[in-house]
């Protein structure tokens, strides 16, 4: 196989949400109640909801943008890419990248819908919820169904109407859900409650997944203010392995061995070395925790292979050991417009850790996994020999997409005559605060 001739789909990206959200789903009293992008005194865009406001502030959005001016610029859509928050430029930027399919995870209302579960009027944040699942499902994927791959969130509060959701969404054609790899952080109960038991039921019956996104839950830590922030940027996948052995001990796998779970954004090299030792715990400690009746396999492992997904940006090592992790269960991803996006290079930084897998294991790792777990028939709407790296690069020549840096002039990240040095875990913690003030905000990695 020639990198030209790979299908790339892409399991983790994000919209950064334009004004018109709400514009066709909504009337009346449920439209003028919606959340509304509007402009700051410093000219920012924030959201603004319930009386709430929330602003895409830390590397959100930063692709293709010159990386000097990476950080909490840009903060309005002009600075952005308009692939950023335009789904017609968005699929042009997808060409030139050679990304044939992708999935798309909020922005604005929190990569699992957080913005609604925090608001206090939970009807009204019943409407709008669903409201914002139309319009991702019938505007933003609508317009190219052969291009993207639905993603729904779910209102969290209420497991009865959660249920209706995820069944409602199926019925639209939408098999995926997001939610917090570990709710007791925003105050909801833990998964091993019985709380979700509901929820698991519904997924497996719709043959819908569970995506736990990185940064939902258990986050990496700030070791100090001190600390150069790609300490933290660094461990952020490794923070997944938390919420991982997690769900692995989750009781109701026994009773739903078909429910499928896939760890977002949550890199790959790490997971070898998680289940060998959650396979030994299990043998060493099983017989005093009683942990045997947890487990609907034999070993930790076993529960992964069969039920667990992850997915990598650019992870050589994971590759290399993708015999221990499961061919199966691996996918890819472009993180567009997050700051860790390989765009528009993708396949040439994916290829070189790649091609020395079989050309059977290279396309499930690049889309044949990804069309199966997410009911994803992408073939049935275009042709393959059209979703090619090398057919894709060449449309978007055709349509003149231009993939050169932008700038804007944004802020720079430090003070004002300050010498550049090592940007810190302070540095970000006091432009975090500069940018959004005491309001809320939607953290974002």
């Amino acid at each position: 196989m020639r990198m030209e001739d790979m299908v790339i789909v892409s399991v983790d990206d994000h919209i950064t949400e334009p004004p018109t959200v709400f514009d066709n789903q909504l009337s009346g009293e449920a439209y003028a109640t919606a959340p509304k992008l509007k402009v700051a005194e410093d000219g920012a865009n924030y959201w603004e909801y319930q009386g709430k406001q929330m602003r895409n502030v830390a590397l959100n959005s930063v692709t293709g943008r010159v990386k000097e001016e990476y950080g909490f610029e840009p903060t309005h859509l002009d600075q952005l890419r308009k692939g950023c928050w335009d789904v017609d430029a968005r699929v042009g930027d997808m060409d030139a990248n050679g990304t044939a399919g992708s999935m798309n995870f909020p922005s604005f209302v929190g990569i699992d819908g957080g913005m609604f579960h925090r608001s206090e009027d939970k009807k009204q944040a019943l409407t709008h919820l669903r409201a914002y699942n139309d319009w991702h499902i019938d505007e933003w994927c609508g317009a190219y169904p052969e291009r993207f791959i639905p993603l729904g969130i779910l209102p969290m509060w209420d497991m009865d109407e959660t249920v209706r959701e995820v069944r409602r969404l199926a019925d639209k054609g939408c098999f995926a859900i997001t939610m917090s790899e570990n709710p007791t952080v925003g105050g909801m109960p833990g998964i091993h409650t019985g709380y979700y038991e509901k929820l698991f039921k519904a997924v497996t019956e719709c043959d819908s997944v569970i995506n736990l996104h990185i940064g939902t839950g258990n986050v990496s830590p700030h070791c100090s203010p001190e600390s150069p922030v790609e300490a933290n940027i660094t461990t952020m996948p490794m923070a997944v392995s938390s919420g991982a052995s997690d769900w692995i001990h989750l009781e109701a796998l026994n009773r739903y061995p078909h429910m499928k779970v896939c760890f977002s954004e949550s890199g790959i090299g790490w997971i070898p070395y998680l289940l060998e030792r959650a396979d030994y715990t299990h043998e060493q400690h099983s017989t005093w925790t009683h942990s045997k009746q947890y487990l609907s396999a034999a070993k930790p492992s076993e529960v992964w292979k069969r039920q667990f997904l992850s997915c990598f940006v650019d992870d050589a090592y994971g590759l290399r050991n993708l015999d221990l992790i499961g061919e199966d269960t691996v996918m890819y991803e472009v993180d567009y417009p997050h700051s860790d996006a390989p765009w528009p290079n993708a396949p040439e930084i994916l290829w070189p850790s790649i091609q020395k897998l079989t050309d059977a294991q290279i396309d499930k790792v690049t889309h044949l996994n990804a069309m199966r777990v997410f009911n994803f028939p992408m073939f049935d709407r275009m042709p393959k020999d059209q979703l090619t790296v090398g057919a894709l690069r060449q449309k978007a020549i055709d349509k003149g997409v231009d993939t050169t840096p932008i700038s804007s002039g944004g802020a720079a990240p430090l003070a004002a005559g300050e010498k550049p040095r090592p940007i810190t875990s302070g540095d970000m913690a006091s432009m975090f605060q500069r940018h959004v003030g005491p309001k809320e905000v939607e953290p974002t990695e």
